[in-house]
Formats: structure tokens, sequence, C-alpha cells
């Protein structure tokens, strides 16, 4: 589960932007070359969040798709399976680009619990 070793510089990368501020929730784009499978992804960083500030963070996973550029018919089509074939006429002599992108696009912060201690009742 290749999704394990993401997470975890996921949750390095989001605690350094954080900086010690509350992250409630995360938007990542990743592209269809990496083969991420969402509930293994979700899992993943649950587990690589565990016992940190991110434990409870929810995180949105955006798949892009990569182009396929046909050999056989010339055709041009963007594709989210990583076992590329054109989709006009089925051939696997295909030329594939992009979709091997991990961007963490953007953090939610949430409000910060009020310090009672400083607040005398």
């Amino acid at each position: 589960m290749h999704e394990i070793g993401m997470c975890e510089g996921l949750v390095e990368l989001i605690q350094r932007q954080a900086d010690g501020r509350r992250v409630t929730a995360a938007r990542v784009r990743i592209g269809a070359r990496h083969a991420v499978v969402d509930d293994a992804f979700d899992q993943a960083f649950a587990v690589a969040a565990a016992g940190t500030t991110l434990q409870d963070t929810a995180v949105e996973l955006v798949i892009t798709p990569m182009t396929v550029a046909c050999d056989t018919c010339g055709s041009r089509a963007e594709c989210a399976d990583p076992l590329a074939v054109c989709p006009v006429c089925g051939s696997d002599d295909v030329q594939v680009s992009g979709g091997d992108e991990l961007v963490l696009e953007s953090l939610t912060y949430g409000e910060e619990a009020p310090d009672v201690s400083r607040h005398p009742r």
C-alpha cells in the first residue's frame, strides 16, 4: 500500500505549513499515474495522522487525469486509468503524459479553543 508513504510525507508537510494552527481540512490533488485508491488513501492518512494534531483532519482527494496519445489511430484523450489504452480504438500503443502530480492545494484552519485559564470566572 504505497499510500502510507505518501500520507506520511503529507502529514509532515501539513504540519510545517500549519505552523501550530489547527487544521480541519486539506485538499490534495494527485495524478492518476499514482494509482491511488480513495479508501486506501483515507486509511493511510488516518494511520499517518494518528496521535498528531491532524488526526481529525478531513482530506479531500482530487484525482487528475493523464493525457493519452494513441500512436495507432492518432487520437488524444484524458484518462484516469493508470493502465491506459486508447479510448477510441483500444490500442495499448499509447504515449502518456501528465497525471504524475502530488500537490497540497489548500488547508482549512479551525478556530482555536479559547484559553479559559486566562479568563477567571
